[in-house]
């Protein structure tokens, strides 16, 4: 038998991910439209929610990511 060398294998995989991003891409933001009225949104980066007016809505933003569902949503007054 002859001995047939072995690829090597990494014994732990480099840390190439980059960290979650928590800042919300602006662009991105801009797309999104109110799911009830289909309404422009207005982003309140201070409680990190997108504002329906026409819907009485505002959607939050977790982890960056916006939860466009009614069921997330908190009424406004």
């Amino acid at each position: 038998m002859t001995d047939t060398p072995q690829p090597s294998v990494p014994q732990t995989l480099p840390q190439t991910l980059p960290q979650q991003a928590t800042v919300t891409d602006r662009r991105m933001l801009e797309t999104l439209v109110c799911p009830v009225t289909n309404a422009v949104l207005t982003y309140d980066a201070d409680r990190q929610e997108l504002i329906s007016k026409a819907a009485h809505l505002a959607f939050p933003i977790r982890d960056g990511i916006p939860v466009m569902l009614v069921s997330e949503a908190r009424e406004l007054d």
